[in-house]
């Protein structure tokens, strides 16, 4: 009853009141992101959703388009601005995806939606994270984010989609809250973001 009724009702309705409430911050991101990113607000990507329905993730674009002489897009610690370092710092580059939410596409809680090209290279236990809709935030989230190694992030999703209840999905958010404070898990050893998920090999 719980993931079928309950979840996604205070999903919808939580997601609405949320943005009301959170439009002048909204605005004010708009507004900054638009300068520093010479006019680029949204970050718009396909993402893989419950049983690996692909939707496009809507976030505010931390990162410039800067390429190289050659074409390549320079790092991304070189594309980070100093605007976007903060709204990163701060989780408000995820408000956006309050919109999925209250489209249906996501869920507060749940597995990061990650890359269409990942969806291959998962073995089956690790495909069972697209059992669940994916979340905003996840227990992934707050047991390391972005600097834990691939298959243990995999674990933690794969043990939400096994235990996900009410108290769980409370406690993860309760989690959350505390991690944006603490600015924690933002970045892995060796990025800004997370490497890229090569493989079980």
């Amino acid at each position: 009853m719980y993931t079928h009724i309950v979840k996604p009702f205070f999903d919808t309705l939580c997601s609405f009141v949320i943005l009301v409430v959170a439009s002048p911050v909204l605005l004010g991101c708009v507004g900054l992101l638009f300068i520093a990113n010479r006019g680029k607000v949204w970050f718009m990507q396909p993402r893989p959703g419950k049983g690996g329905e692909i939707f496009t993730v809507v976030k505010f674009k931390t990162m410039t388009d800067e390429r190289d002489a050659q074409g390549h897009l320079l790092p991304d610690v070189q594309r980070l601005t100093a605007i976007g370092k903060f709204i990163r710092k701060t989780s408000l580059d995820e408000l956006p995806q309050l919109v999925n939410v209250l489209k249906g596409d996501m869920s507060f809680v749940g597995p990061r939606p990650l890359l269409v090209e990942y969806l291959p290279l998962y073995n089956e236990q690790q495909r069972r994270r697209h059992d669940v809709k994916p979340g905003i935030t996840g227990w992934a989230q707050v047991n390391g984010r972005n600097t834990v190694s691939w298959p243990q992030k995999f674990a933690f999703d794969v043990w939400y989609v096994e235990n996900v209840s009410m108290g769980l999905d409370l406690k993860i958010l309760f989690l959350t809250v505390l991690k944006v404070f603490k600015a924690e898990g933002i970045s892995s050893e060796t990025s800004v973001t997370m490497e890229k998920f090569r493989g079980n090999a």
